[in-house]
């Protein structure tokens, strides 16, 4: 099973950016689907973007599309999440996740949800202050 550990988590201003990125130690990560989500303390974890695993095709929530990007180089088995124009709202834990499945894009009804995720990273915790 993929293992994935995070990293790029950090303190941050209002408007300032951010680069996380996520190292998965499977050599075959390619054949998955990845994505990132995050969770404010006493709030659901929550979708923020998702790439397939050949990483032509990308999702984002409403909340963040414009100012994050999600990319991946599976040479070397990395997904990055690039944010700008960081708010306050956006302070949470960021995860890392590897889809339960291989070679498959979920529908966007699905992938805006966890029930793709089969594997989770520990976190990275992400403070912006105002």
């Amino acid at each position: 099973q993929v293992q994935l550990v995070e990293s790029g988590g950090g303190l941050v201003q209002a408007g300032g950016s951010l680069r996380l990125s996520c190292a998965a130690s499977r050599r075959t990560l390619s054949s998955y689907a990845m994505g990132w989500f995050r969770q404010a303390p006493g709030k659901e974890r929550e979708f923020v973007a998702a790439i397939s695993g050949s990483g032509e095709r990308t999702y984002y929530a409403d909340s963040v599309k414009g100012r994050f990007t999600i990319s991946r180089d599976n040479a070397k088995n990395t997904v990055n999440l690039q944010m700008n124009s960081l708010k306050p709202e956006e302070t949470a834990v960021y995860y890392c996740a590897a889809d339960r499945m291989t070679h498959r894009w979920m529908p966007i009804v699905v992938v805006t949800t966890t029930s793709w995720v089969g594997t989770w990273g520990q976190g990275t915790q992400v403070t912006v202050s105002s």
